[in-house]
């Protein structure tokens, strides 16, 4: 008798064209949140320095006009992808516009790829960082990152009870986030060697909540989260929600958890 296995097809919970739609339209005004991306960019690649090995041609996925200078700055040949073309024109030098769920790439065509704030509106991670391995040399290196369990947190939990308030119920307004021990297990379960994944925690402080929203708005970071509610969002929910979030010091915090992933392909 012949067995007859069925393909599964990954959740989708995320809406791809969203996440594009909205990365299109941040394009215009990343600029204004440069300093966040810069910082966040030089924590990632601090690792490189934690190795002897030189990295010669590396791509850079979805890296917002950051991680392409910043790898070129230390002689390393670069290429980036990002899912809208606005937004890799940031870069500037050698890109494809690609789906990092349907990667172009052939096996072995780089010694480094860097995913910095890029794989988390991905629906199937697992598949993307199986096939970011297959694009690497053996004893090439992955470096990402992503948020983790935590990020904003204060926004989470200023929304659901301000909407709970109001209308008695909650709709997903922040994207769900992997916890350190995901990160982990991804990386093994995606074939790399030597996988170690970390948090380091990153507490923005705002005098005005709006600026939150706006850097979120910027940065490309809106909602794509398939199931979230597409009604036009109540007059006094993020009002609410903002002012639920003022810290004794009377700024508004926002914490960002950076989950950091390293693996090596063998």
């Amino acid at each position: 008798m012949r067995i007859v296995r069925a393909m599964t097809q990954p959740m989708q919970i995320f809406d791809r064209t969203a996440v594009r739609r909205h990365r299109d339209r941040a394009a215009a005004h990343v600029s204004d949140v440069a300093d966040i991306l810069a910082d966040t960019a030089e924590r990632l690649l601090d690792r490189l320095d934690d190795t002897t090995i030189r990295f010669t041609h590396a791509l850079d996925v979805g890296g917002r006009g950051v991680i392409a200078p910043l790898l070129r700055a230390r002689g390393i040949e670069t290429i980036s992808c990002d899912l809208s073309a606005p937004m890799l024109r940031q870069s500037g030098g050698a890109g494809v516009v690609a789906d990092e769920e349907w990667l172009p790439f052939a096996a072995g065509s780089f010694d480094l790829i860097v995913a910095h704030l890029s794989l988390h509106w991905v629906n199937d991670l697992p598949g993307a960082l199986i096939q970011l391995r297959r694009a690497l040399r053996a004893g090439g290196l992955l470096l990402a990152s992503l948020p983790a369990l935590g990020t904003l947190a204060e926004l989470r939990r200023g929304l659901t009870e301000a909407e709970a308030m109001l209308s008695g119920g909650a709709a997903p307004r922040v994207s769900p986030f992997p916890d350190l021990r995901d990160l982990a297990g991804l990386l093994q379960r995606a074939g790399y060697a030597l996988p170690v994944a970390d948090i380091e925690d990153i507490t923005l402080r705002y005098a005005d909540p709006l600026r939150l929203l706006r850097d979120l708005r910027a940065a490309g970071e809106t909602n794509a989260v398939l199931e979230r509610d597409r009604r036009f969002v109540p007059r006094d929910l993020f009002a609410a929600a903002l002012a639920g979030m003022q810290g004794e010091d009377g700024r508004f915090p926002a914490t960002l958890r950076l989950g950091i992933m390293t693996g090596w392909a063998s």
